[in-house]
């Protein structure tokens, strides 16, 4: 072989080993978590088509936003779901929402109707869930869906920030200002459950430990954040899914900041959730027939789901698992949202 087509090969085969490298790292980033502080304690009709949210109806006046949130625009895509862009305070920056209605809903009936929130996981936003049957299989179901953006690497905690806290701020904005937004505004009532995918799963699970939530389901998720590799993961992924990042931004770091990393994973924070009704599920990772690799990041989830539950069951806490053969990824998830939702709606008064 000539010189120049040897070092051409070798320049060809060193980028693909680099892109390789970035993508199994960047997998890890659906097993992130985060924040400062513990979980911000959560505090207590829309024409079709998109309109500037001061527009006020003829039958009604628009009541005030809460502090620290205001409503810029509201667009209805459709009959059921309707995105918010919201001016946020708490993040320093516009951040999106997005609702699916019930039948008969009308933000100025006087009604209120349960609500579902689902987290999504990391790289994803507001949309994640929506490559889900969510829409059909609550179609029936008299709850408002709640789909906020936890962004991409925002693990659903306010970040540490070297001590100094500040934005972003997420488990206070969605908390404390999304929360009593749509209770005030959107016919949202106090009944309320969550569930969450990667990122979601932990996030799910850190805000049900608050009290807010009647029940809480994780899929795949990041449910113990210090156990050996789950850490790793969270710093890898967060490096290299938010590039430019630094990750101990989030919560510091694992050793010199451990009381903070222990604020923010559900292990630590188990004893928490008794009276919530739970579900936890993940897959095994492994390779199928044919393939030489398995999953590296529903392995992690695996046996961070496995060590939660077991911490659940010290506390004499009870708590519904599904462990089976599969992957993370969507295919899963839905199924499982499939598995949880009878339990989830059931909890806050919409079930059969």
């Amino acid at each position: 072989m000539a010189p120049g087509s040897r070092l051409r090969g070798l320049l060809v085969g060193a980028v693909v080993v680099t892109g390789l490298f970035v993508l199994v790292v960047a997998a890890t980033l659906a097993l992130i978590t985060g924040q400062r502080r513990p979980v911000a304690e959560p505090t207590g009709a829309p024409a079709t088509g998109e309109r500037r949210a001061s527009a006020t109806p003829e039958t009604r006046q628009t009541p005030e936003a809460p502090e620290g949130i205001e409503v810029v625009r509201e667009r209805r895509l459709d009959g059921r779901r309707m995105d918010l862009t919201l001016r946020s305070a708490a993040l320093d920056d516009v951040t999106t929402v997005r609702l699916l209605l019930p039948e008969g809903w009308s933000a100025g009936s006087g009604r209120t109707w349960p609500t579902l929130w689902l987290l999504h996981g990391g790289l994803d936003d507001h949309r994640g869930w929506s490559r889900s049957d969510v829409e059909r299989l609550t179609a029936a179901a008299p709850v408002i869906v709640v789909m906020p953006d936890g962004g991409r690497c925002g693990s659903y905690s306010d970040w540490y920030n070297g001590g100094r806290g500040g934005p972003p701020r997420w488990a206070t904005h969605h908390l404390q200002e999304l929360l009593p937004l749509l209770e005030s505004r959107y016919g949202a009532g106090g009944d309320r459950a969550i569930a969450g995918y990667s990122m979601g799963g932990q996030g799910a699970m850190l805000y049900a430990a608050t009290g807010g939530f009647r029940a809480a389901a994780s899929f795949s998720g990041a449910v113990h954040t210090l156990l050996p590799g789950v850490d790793l993961a969270v710093m890898l992924g967060t490096a290299a899914g938010c590039f430019g990042t630094d990750w101990k931004r989030i919560w510091g770091d694992p050793h010199g900041d451990r009381k903070v990393w222990e604020e923010h994973n559900p292990y630590h924070r188990a004893a928490e959730l008794r009276g919530v009704r739970l579900y936890v599920a993940a897959g095994d990772g492994r390779p199928r027939p044919g393939e030489l690799f398995g999953d590296v990041t529903e392995e992690l989830a695996r046996k961070a789901a496995t060590a939660f539950t077991g911490r659940l069951g010290e506390l004499g806490i009870p708590v519904e698992t599904h462990f089976y053969r599969g992957r993370h990824n969507m295919t899963y998830w839905n199924r499982e949202l499939r598995r949880a939702l009878p339990m989830l709606l059931s909890s806050v008064g919409a079930g059969d």
